[in-house]
């Protein structure tokens, strides 16, 4: 089934359920009246939710409305937790080597993750608000699941279970403020403002034959300012599978239901700069950055401007059929 949030009712918004063209949405104020609310009571109100989805899709649904993705909130306006790792081991591999560092051996078997801000995320539609274009913006293209409840040390096993919903995501990054703030050795902060996530949320089964090996077999499309930037196989070169960066994330602590895990910037590995963009025949890229180390690699230097205010990036998936599986991410860049 596929879940999104009207941002009519309040703080977490309204929960409703959308049929799976994305043309119809129906609200459940009966079942549950946000998703988080929801999650937290998954068992019992999971089925109630999968009833009115079957009949937004068979039709027999009596207070159907037009379904707009401009009014949704992401998913979850605001979470307990939001984590993102890096499991696309290419894309840390580019990064380290632009700047001539080598990669830990420990990186192909010790995940990477940091936790981001998840007391409020910004609308699948809505503007980016930054103050200043010289903090080096840029977005970056990945997928995301939503967890039940999970207890401390869970198993791979464990947490594939405890996948509950999957989402694309913008993980807005300021590249300017990195390098100052990792110097500190303690992390991302002011460098990592809020994201963006999909209009919709879907089960892993709304997937169907690419939810393969804890993974989305799909590819993942990217455009900047309506031109094709990027469309990497997102099963294809992920190091880690979800069930293995949950189980990283729960070795410690508690993930409570509502909890947000990402993968990570998506990416292929690929050949030299000219055969990588999608013009040249390659599967181009999901972040700015990614093109501006190949161009580091091979230049000297990066000839590619990070985003600037009035610029747009869309990312969306679509199934074998074209169809649009979580609608799209669309974000303008704007002033504060």
């Amino acid at each position: 089934m596929k879940l999104a949030t009207l941002k009519s009712g309040g703080r977490d918004g309204t929960l409703v359920v959308v049929n799976r063209d994305l043309s119809l949405y129906q609200a459940v104020p009966g079942i549950a009246a946000t998703l988080q609310r929801a999650l937290d009571e998954w068992a019992g109100c999971a089925p109630q939710l999968q009833q009115v989805y079957a009949a937004l899709n068979d039709g027999s649904a009596r207070n159907a409305l037009p379904f707009d993705p401009k009014a949704c909130h992401s998913p979850l306006p605001r979470a307990y937790q939001w984590a993102d790792g890096s499991a696309y081991i290419n894309h840390v591999e580019l990064v380290r080597k632009a700047r001539g560092a080598q990669l830990p051996d420990s990186f192909y078997s010790d995940p990477l993750i940091y936790q981001g801000g998840s007391d409020s995320f910004i609308g699948p539609c809505d503007n980016i608000l930054v103050p200043s274009e010289e903090y080096g913006i840029d977005f970056e293209a990945e997928l995301a699941v939503i967890t039940g409840d999970l207890p401390i040390g869970a198993s791979p096993e464990q947490c594939g279970e405890s996948i509950r919903l999957l989402m694309l995501v913008n993980d807005v990054s300021l590249r300017g403020l990195i390098p100052n703030e990792l110097s500190k050795g303690f992390g991302f902060y002011q460098s990592k403002p809020a994201s963006a996530f999909s209009p919709v949320a879907v089960t892993p089964d709304e997937l169907g034959d690419a939810w393969r090996a804890h993974k989305v077999n799909l590819p993942l499309q990217v455009w900047l300012n309506g031109e094709p930037f990027g469309r990497p196989q997102a099963g294809i070169d992920m190091t880690f599978d979800f069930t293995r960066l949950l189980a990283h994330a729960a070795t410690t602590r508690e993930l409570e239901a509502g909890s947000i895990v990402g993968s990570g910037t998506v990416s292929n590995k690929q050949g030299d700069l000219w055969g990588s963009s999608i013009a040249n025949g390659g599967v181009g890229y999901c972040c700015l950055a990614e093109l501006r180390m190949y161009e580091t690699i091979e230049q000297g230097q990066p000839a590619t401007p990070f985003m600037r205010f009035g610029d747009r990036v869309r990312i969306e998936m679509q199934d074998a059929n074209g169809l649009s599986i979580f609608g799209a991410i669309e974000n303008r860049i704007a002033p504060l």
